[in-house]
């Protein structure tokens, strides 16, 4: 090892280039914290990162504003953040891990659940509206843009009118939980092809499965 350029290196780092941060990405499972919400429709974000975590036999750890997971996967650095705010008030923890991190906002992917889908039912997009999430709404007023990768897992909408909250607070029936089992190594193929493949092969390969 030259120690003069060692020395060098230690006081003045170089700057990471636009492409060694284009290798690293944050996604985001939304959930709330707690046994009580543990197996809730809600927390499908938290399960399907556990699912990605479990798969590369990472784990996480307590973190500020939330449990953390990385891991290196085909030359890309993964971030799975669970945040600890409750759902509805996830966007100061994205914004301060992507500002921890330095990961640019095109290399962010937040992953929710949404009533508007079958269950079991995968749907990528490149960018939206919040269509009712307060997740993804506070998500985008701490980002000020709605420019970012959300995946959204379908739970049904098997409940009364007005009764959307209860519904999505609430737990798996036994029929779901089967349901969900087989498609939870799907989703956390998805999420690594977000990185790997690209945000539109994803699209063309996971939407509508």
């Amino acid at each position: 090892m030259n120690f003069r350029n060692s020395w060098f290196n230690y006081l003045f780092p170089r700057k990471k280039g636009k492409e060694e941060l284009m290798k690293k990405f944050l996604i985001i499972g939304l959930g709330n914290i707690g046994p009580k919400y543990e197996n809730t429709r809600h927390n499908i974000g938290f399960k399907i990162l556990d699912e990605v975590a479990s798969a590369q036999k990472v784990s996480f750890v307590a973190e500020k504003l939330g449990d953390v997971a990385t891991f290196n996967f085909k030359g890309k650095t993964f971030v799975l953040l669970k945040p600890n705010t409750f759902v509805n008030l996830s966007g100061k923890a994205v914004k301060y891990w992507m500002q921890q991190e330095n990961i640019p906002i095109e290399n962010i992917l937040v992953v929710t659940d949404d009533v508007n889908i079958d269950l079991g039912s995968i749907r990528v997009k490149a960018k939206g509206s919040a269509g009712g999430h307060n997740g993804l709404k506070d998500i985008q007023e701490k980002l000020n843009t709605d420019q970012y990768a959300r995946f959204r897992f379908g739970v049904g909408a098997n409940f009364p009118k007005g009764r959307q909250a209860d519904f999505v607070l609430g737990e798996w029936s036994k029929e779901e939980m089967s349901q969900l089992i087989e498609r939870l190594p799907l989703a956390a193929n998805a999420v690594l092809s977000f990185a790997t493949d690209g945000l539109g092969n994803t699209m063309n390969a996971f939407n509508g499965k």
